[in-house]
């Protein structure tokens, strides 16, 4: 397990040190970093698919006095997502676009430390302290190659987040005033046992560290950074950007599951299921309405992962493990969609006079192969069949109708959001493949046609196409393998949910219901 979090950063400061070599020297030992990022995140899969919890004391100091990382099913996959995503983004920044920036590889790697650290810390400051290692990384990712407009949407991103890590640490001293802890288990164990005074405080505690993930994940009104910083990074970082808005929902999710447990019922319910409910119906009606009116193709494709943070959260809602499951296996379909969306958006970009800009002009010279892969990515965003869009919002929208959990006269407006969204963005990516692939610009000539796009030649481009097709390629695989990853998402769902072998493993002994591994220093 700590290989995945020592691994980035001993490549990291590897880069660092050598930022004078050779950018090809730089790229392959990016690229044999980020490979072994995902070895190592596979490996920590396959142990935790059986129910097994890995923890870490690091130091040898027990929990909650030392810092525990911990690693069951959930954090495996998030894990194996960020591997994923940063083979497929590094590959594609190979392609040329690793060359703005001196230090693109080494930011690189401690922008995969810091989400390996965000999935496995077991306590809220230390949490914290990855959140700043995010917003340090991806700070100085967003800014490579300068200009105008990554400097202003830097300036957004930096300023709002700043506020939000404030906003962090006052939150965090409530639950610590209230609860004399910070770590998740211990939380777990004492929130349900607090006196009156002790519970409001850390009531408000919790309020505004949900206000701090809902910024990280771009939830409105809290979303102003998120568009601008996404249209303006260069493609490999907006992909590895798609799951940045997750880890927000990743602590969001955690919060929640140390609620006291309200029995054999959902989860959670009453005002925090309301407060879920409203924020999904929003999110997709700002992130639906952001997508058609979108002037580029990379602002249409932020505003698409702004919206599917909204039917996430709709599947989290009812606090039921088939909710949860459905919204799971939907976040391994959206997070690598969009992310090739954004490698693609670059590709077709690089073609065109227009660059992504969705007016009329002349298609990219390797419309052939393009034209393909925006139609696969296309359907599969919006939800449409046979692909894992429409597998995952399915499952979203027959979790959302349990009595149990929402009221009957508000499931049907999780209904329409959802499937309205997937009209209007079916209408907002068949605009824009008309207008980027197809159209022309009057009687342009041949030759005016060849000088305005540019070849996916072998040896640049070749490695940005591998990667931009293997992440859109996902959905129809996701598709084939829906009966083992829907068990998957199920039972790390009931694990994230009945968080008692979360407690037991960081405790320190084993409970009758299920295995739990417990590691003293994880080599």
């Amino acid at each position: 397990m700590l290989l995945s979090l020592l691994l980035p950063l001993a490549f990291g400061a590897l880069l660092l040190v050598g930022a004078r070599l050779p950018l090809s020297v730089q790229r392959a030992i990016g690229l044999v970093g980020v490979l072994c990022v995902l070895a190592a995140a596979l490996g920590v899969l396959a142990r935790t698919a059986q129910g097994d919890i890995l923890t870490t004391a690091i130091g040898g100091w027990p929990p909650p006095f030392g810092i525990v990382l911990v690693c069951d099913r959930l954090s495996a996959l998030m894990l194996t997502l960020t591997g994923l995503l940063g083979t497929a983004a590094l590959l594609h920044a190979t392609g040329g676009g690793d060359a703005a920036g001196r230090h693109f590889h080494a930011l690189f790697q401690f922008q995969l430390f810091g989400l390996a650290g965000a999935f496995l810390t077991g306590d809220l400051f230390n949490l914290f302290v990855f959140f700043e290692v995010l917003l340090i990384a991806s700070y100085g990712l967003l800014t490579q190659g300068g200009g105008p407009a990554r400097t202003r949407a830097a300036l957004h991103y930096v300023v709002l987040n700043l506020v939000g890590s404030s906003l962090f640490l006052l939150g965090a001293a409530l639950i610590y005033a209230a609860t004399g802890t910070l770590n998740l288990a211990d939380l777990a164990g004492r929130l349900g046992h607090l006196e009156p005074t002790e519970a409001r405080l850390a009531g408000a505690g919790g309020l505004l560290l949900f206000t701090v993930f809902a910024l990280k994940a771009a939830l409105p009104p809290l979303h102003a950074w998120m568009v601008p910083a996404y249209a303006a990074a260069s493609a490999p970082v907006a992909a590895l950007f798609a799951i940045l808005t997750k880890v927000g929902l990743y602590a969001m999710l955690r919060l929640l599951s140390l609620l006291p447990d309200t029995g054999s019922g959902p989860a959670f319910a009453g005002s925090v299921t309301w407060l879920l409910t409203g924020a999904a119906v929003l999110t997709i009606t700002a992130g639906s309405l952001g997508a058609l009116a979108s002037t580029r193709l990379g602002t249409m494709i932020g505003y698409l992962v702004m919206l599917s943070m909204g039917t996430l959260l709709a599947g989290i809602a009812p606090g039921t493990a088939e909710g949860l499951a459905a919204a799971l296996y939907y976040l391994v379909h959206t997070t690598l969609i969009t992310a090739g969306l954004f490698l693609l958006a670059d590709l077709i970009a690089s073609g065109r006079a227009q660059g992504d800009r969705l007016v009329i002009g002349n298609p990219p010279r390797d419309v052939r192969i393009l034209a393909p892969l925006f139609l696969l990515g296309a359907t599969a965003i919006a939800g449409l069949p046979p692909l894992s869009g429409f597998l995952g919002k399915t499952l979203i929208l027959i979790a959302v109708q349990n009595p149990a959990a929402i009221a009957p006269a508000v499931w049907p407006w999780i209904w329409a959001a959802v499937l309205g969204s997937s009209f209007v963005v079916l209408l907002g990516l068949s605009r824009a493949g008309v207008l980027l692939l197809w159209r022309r610009r009057g009687a342009a000539s041949r030759q005016d046609s060849v000088a305005n796009a540019v070849e996916c030649r072998p040896g640049l481009a070749r490695p940005a196409l591998v990667g931009t097709s293997a992440l859109l390629a996902a959905s129809p695989l996701l598709m084939l393998l829906a009966g083992p990853l829907t068990g998957f998402t199920l039972a790390t769902a009931r694990q994230t949910l009945d968080n008692g072998d979360y407690v037991a493993a960081v405790a320190g002994f084993v409970p009758r219901a299920s295995a739990v591994s417990e590691e003293g220093t994880d080599p």
